[in-house]
């Protein structure tokens, strides 16, 4: 091949430094400064006057996207070096296919002498038949090194340790590493940005107050105060430009109501330095770690009116408060928001599923009107708040037929269960950590780790699927109890509601029933069924003075509509 004529080429020598915090394993003699040094006497020594130092501080071997090594390697391909100074071959990297491709293939084509000083290397005496064998070796170092990593973030993670950064909202304890604490300013924006969201403004909409209000956004906020996070780049529109993926990230962080999580990603090989989602099953979760940003009951809210159906716009853009809610009683389809073409103040929902629709199955429009529906929510409410505080004990027992008191027995046999799993589970863990401190210190040898690891690895795989089935059935249960509860102190805040507001809406209902409406005794009824969240429909008992409320609607000229509470048992 043509070679770089540059005077001066010959001369040059390139030398190569790297550490990570897997070589600190290895003592002083891996710190950058003593390679710079023994490489820099070894090339001299060998004639070169022109020394380059290429380094990469705190990069892992495994990878061969380094910067320092990437800037060598340019240089490289540019002619502008005749050797290469590398402590050892793992310097390089220790990925066994890739150092070998440039060992083998890229510096004898571009005529570069290598020189791994430890390792007896230099390839102007002839080829060595061993380095081969030492890039193998170093690859399954890196292999084993990630392997015994993976067992200590485990059973560090199953204690109840963070495993990663606190989220926006929190700091660390200087007292206690392992122990996250409220950081006020930021807390303020994470309570702001879930009180907007549950007063009925999108994603989008929040982003706009919040860069309106000159608020920084976390990455941004995190370089402002000093804290080592945050390194991607600051938007070009500024500090204070939100975007709806940084919001839903807040919007679905459980970590804001105490808890810790931990293996919430993981990565699929150690040579794969992303981090992938993981199942939720396989989450280990630790309850009220510390001190919450947002109430449990008010990050439920959150979560059910982010799953809840999509808000449907009428033609002219209008979301009503019930959009999303509305649901067809015989189909069970969502219904659709419209408004009266020739009198655009109507506004009214029919069944999506509609017959008269192309494709749709269902036999009637249930048409209903939106004004007449605000108002008989907002009458119901208010009978149900009254119902609530006049009548306590008894609401309290109606509420209590949705609830678990029927499977107490059960939910006993369960936990127990679930205690046992877990403990095996943690037993295993002390057994992972014991046989890995064995290991270090010499008391067990690979082999005998390996096949142990393994083993262990297989009996907490199979307890996981059935700590997994035992968890679901059990949190499911207590969730509905802790929620009962949460229902119960919402109702009792709208005790004087005059006006329905989207907060009100989101918090008290899951959908509503809506009927074809019929013809009655000669009189035209429409039925409606409320269906509360976690709650259900609840039924008043007739006998109390809380009577269904009288309303109705002229839904065309002559023709009036009353409403008709159907309660379902």
């Amino acid at each position: 091949m043509k070679r770089n004529s540059k005077k001066g080429r010959d001369n040059t020598a390139f030398l190569y430094v790297r550490l990570s915090r897997d070589d600190n394993l290895e003592g002083e003699s891996y710190s950058i400064s003593n390679q710079k040094k023994l490489l820099t006497k070894a090339a001299k020594d060998a004639g070169y006057t022109n020394i380059v130092i290429f380094a990469d501080d705190g990069v892992s071997g495994v990878t061969m996207n380094r910067p320092g090594y990437q800037a060598m390697i340019a240089e490289l391909e540019k002619d502008h070096a005749a050797a290469v100074f590398v402590k050892d071959m793992s310097r390089l990297g220790r990925n066994y296919i890739e150092v070998g491709r440039l060992t083998e293939e890229f510096l004898p084509q571009h005529e570069i002498r290598l020189v791994a000083i430890s390792d007896g290397i230099d390839t102007n005496e002839g080829e060595n038949e061993l380095a081969p064998i030492r890039n193998l070796f170093n690859e399954w170092y890196a292999r084993d090194i990630s392997k015994k990593k993976r067992i200590s973030n485990k059973v560090r993670g199953n204690s109840g340790e963070p495993l990663g950064p606190p989220p926006y909202g929190y700091i660390k304890d200087p007292d206690d590493p392992k122990h996250w604490i409220i950081e006020p300013e930021a807390a303020a924006v994470v309570r702001k940005i879930y009180d907007l969201f549950l007063a009925g403004r999108g994603t989008e909409q929040i982003c706009g107050e919040l860069e309106q209000a000159g608020i920084p956004t976390p990455t941004a906020y995190w370089r402002e105060k000093g804290i080592g996070r945050g390194r991607g780049s600051l938007p070009k529109k500024g500090p204070s430009n939100w975007n709806c993926a940084s919001l839903n990230r807040i919007l679905t962080n459980q970590e804001y109501t105490g808890d810790l999580i931990n293996f919430k990603t993981y990565s699929k090989s150690y040579k794969l330095k992303a981090r992938l989602p993981n199942d939720p099953d396989n989450w280990a979760v630790f309850k009220n770690a510390h001190e919450a940003i947002i109430d449990r009951a008010t990050w439920e809210r959150a979560q059910a009116k982010r799953k809840g159906i999509r808000k449907r716009k009428a033609l002219d853009g209008e979301v009503s408060l019930f959009s999303g809610l509305v649901t067809c009683a015989d189909c069970g389809s969502n219904m659709h928001l419209h408004f009266n073409q020739r009198n655009h103040e109507i506004r009214f929902f029919n069944c999506s599923n509609y017959k008269g629709n192309r494709g749709g199955t269902c036999e009637s429009t249930h048409y209903i009107r939106v004004d007449f529906l605000e108002q008989v929510v907002l009458e119901e409410i208010r009978r149900l708040t009254k119902y609530a505080t006049a009548y306590e004990d008894q609401f309290a027992e109606a509420v209590m037929q949705f609830s678990i008191r029927n499977a107490e027995a059960d939910r006993e046999t369960q936990q127990k269960n679930l205690w046992a799993l877990e403990a095996r589970d943690r037993e295993l863990d002390r057994l992972f950590e014991r046989i890995y401190e064995d290991n270090i210190s010499g008391k067990l040898t690979n082999e005998r780790f390996a096949r142990m690891s393994e083993r262990y690895d297989a009996e907490q795989k199979e307890l996981a699927e059935k700590i997994k089935a035992a968890r679901k059935a059990l949190e499911k249960s207590s969730g509905k109890t802790l929620t009962k509860d949460m229902f119960l102190s919402t109702v009792r805040k709208y005790t004087r509601v005059r006006k329905l507001t989207q907060t009100m809406v989101n918090e008290l209902i899951d959908h509503i029933e809506v009927y074809q409406a019929e013809k009655v005794d000669g009189v035209w009824e429409q039925r409606l069924t409320i269906h509360y969240n976690v709650v259900g429909p609840v039924t008043i008992p007739e006998d109390l003075p809380l009577p269904v409320p009288e309303i109705s609607v002229n839904t065309r000229q002559g023709v009036w509509v009353n409403y008709a509470a159907s309660q379902k048992k």
